[in-house]
């Protein structure tokens, strides 16, 4: 059975984008963008909801630094309001239940899966118990009148082991965790 990780990238109090700012905040850096391009997994399926396809391929379109590695990697979008034929390429539209279709595809992809952002997507697929790793990117900003996508409102309680750390460009810090979904505090 394949792998799932989650990978989110987030300002210090835990938006997943802010209004008015610029992708990644506008503090990517040489570093950051350098492992993004370096990862291995960078052909590994991609698994993300209809608001995260609308936003990255369009930045994919526009040209944003750093997001034309994602053209060439399939990706599995779960929605309900977006029309066939999806035009980045690559992109497969899935209709049916999240949770039944990667719980399948874990054990037939041959690859390792990852999301890329899609908040509710990867909420659900860990009340589910389908994930493995957590990849966290903390940027070093705090957006709390502009923030948008509060990325772990709504989730169960979890305990996280860390299982890798790195700072990007002095700045950036890559958190990645093996969680445990808690059914309450520890100790209760």
């Amino acid at each position: 059975m394949q792998t799932l990780t989650v990978d989110f990238i987030m300002s210090l109090d835990g938006y997943g984008a802010a209004e008015g700012w610029p992708g990644w905040w506008g503090l990517e850096g040489p570093d950051y963008l350098g492992w993004l391009e370096e990862l291995p997994e960078q052909d590994h399926p991609i698994l993300m909801g209809a608001t995260t396809y609308r936003l990255m391929s369009e930045l994919t379109a526009s040209g944003e630094e750093g997001t034309d590695v994602l053209n060439g990697v399939q990706k599995y979008v779960f929605s309900s309001t977006l029309d066939e034929p999806l035009t980045w390429e690559n992109s497969t539209l899935v209709r049916e239940d999240a949770v039944e279709f990667v719980r399948r595809l874990k054990e037939e992809s041959d690859l390792p899966l990852r999301t890329l952002g899609s908040v509710a997507l990867c909420r659900s697929l860990l009340r589910a118990g389908l994930v493995d790793r957590y990849r966290v990117v903390v940027f070093p900003v705090i957006t709390g009148a502009t923030g948008q996508d509060r990325i772990f409102d709504g989730y169960p309680d979890v305990r996280l082991d860390l299982v890798e750390a790195r700072t990007f460009d002095r700045r950036s810090q890559l958190l990645e965790y093996v969680p445990t979904v808690l059914e309450g505090p520890p100790g209760a």
